[in-house]
């Protein structure tokens, strides 16, 4: 079969791969679509490499090349004879993740039995610590990581259930958090919040916050793109601060009366926020550092963040529990909020690619284009 292959830093190839085998309680999905992540360019661009050997050192893609990819929908190709709730041509979403539930292992990991089957003690993940991901023709996953889509929902959107579900894990990981300031019922209730960065993320905890979980206050969003500032304001956002024509700390500071915001949600990945958050944010404020790639910043920006004894979270993933089936609560959540419409995902994909050819130049060229938000391939 055909994938994108990664064989050395910013540069990937399409090339025939091995074809799959199905385990009996393994499916092998026909791709569908695939959305590019910003981790799918930081592994491109050799920022980051979770392929690693028994010691944590990073395997190089020219020893262990690497098929990227991990927000995928597809068809169901063949089902194992275990699957008895699967058929060929079944619409899916798939789960990437494989821990110990869809690995049949037990007795469960600490962290599986409480619902972080992101931090499973066997964490593995297609297209991204070096399982095959759904840059390819075909993927064989467990069927409980395969969730029926059940309504005429299009591929494209399909596969943003991943992103979502990283979303609604965050929130969840703040409803837990035991913090000053509370987004969703117990009190007080955070008042004011702030995202920085209007990408995909942004743009869905914008609409998350106001659609999902009912909030009702204050909600700021920084961006310098003007589009994706038209965006956050079409999805809720009071107001869109624009930080290349106006100072950031100034802006939130007039707008919650010198206070500073109660939340903070950093969705941008770039490194120069962290020097400005203790400026945006009030004393024991929540911050979400949701955002990768913080690169080129000196650890002593968090000095003044730690003074103001601030609650870190630091999701990661679309970890959650798990249904009576097996399969993840999160991704079912996701893809319900997809198909209800509550969350809207369609104007996110600013660009598609109708072949695996040109994955190369949408991670070395248009991810940094100033009108892109999210590229979506479907094959």
């Amino acid at each position: 079969m055909r994938a994108s292959v990664l064989s050395r830093v910013k540069h990937i190839e399409v090339r025939d791969v091995p074809f799959p085998t199905v385990a009996p309680n393994e499916v092998l999905v026909r791709v569908g679509a695939v959305g590019l992540c910003g981790t799918d360019a930081h592994i491109f661009a050799g920022h980051a490499n979770y392929n690693t050997d028994e010691y944590g050192q990073p395997i190089p893609f020219e020893v262990q090349p690497q098929v990227l990819g991990h927000e995928i929908s597809g068809y169901i190709e063949e089902a194992g004879r275990e699957v008895r709730d699967l058929k060929s041509g079944d619409r899916v979403v798939v789960d990437q993740g494989l821990n110990c539930v869809s690995m049949r292992r037990t007795p469960l990991c600490e962290y599986c039995r409480t619902g972080d089957s992101h931090q499973c003690e066997f964490y593995a993940e297609h297209g991204i610590t070096g399982l095959p991901g759904g840059l390819a023709e075909f993927i064989v996953v467990p069927a409980v990581n395969a969730i029926p889509i059940r309504s005429d929902l299009n591929m494209a959107e399909a596969a943003m259930a991943e992103p979502l579900g990283c979303i609604i894990h965050s929130a969840d990981a703040v409803a837990r958090a035991q913090a000053r300031y509370h987004l969703n019922g117990a009190a007080p209730r955070v008042r004011s919040v702030l995202i920085c960065g209007a990408g995909p993320a942004g743009l869905m905890f914008a609409q998350y916050v106001r659609r999902v979980l009912g909030y009702d206050g204050l909600l700021l969003v920084s961006e310098p793109n003007q589009e994706k500032r038209a965006l956050a304001l079409s999805f809720g956002a009071d107001h869109a601060i624009d930080p290349g024509e106006r100072d950031a700390v100034e802006a939130v500071q007039d707008y919650t009366g010198g206070k500073g915001v109660d939340c903070l949600i950093e969705a941008s990945g770039a490194g120069q926020v962290l020097a400005f958050i203790p400026g945006l944010i009030k004393k024991q404020a929540t911050v979400v550092l949701y955002g990768h790639g913080h690169a080129g910043v000196d650890l002593s920006v968090l000095n003044n963040l730690m003074f103001r004894e601030p609650t870190l979270i630091t999701p990661v993933g679309a970890s959650g529990g798990f249904e009576q089936d097996g399969r993840p609560s999160v991704y079912r959540r996701a893809l319900n909020l997809i198909e209800q419409r509550q969350i809207e995902v369609a104007s996110l994909i600013t660009h598609r690619y109708t072949s695996l050819d040109g994955v190369q130049d949408a991670l070395i060229k248009d991810v940094y284009a100033p009108g892109y938000i999210k590229g979506v391939v479907t094959l």
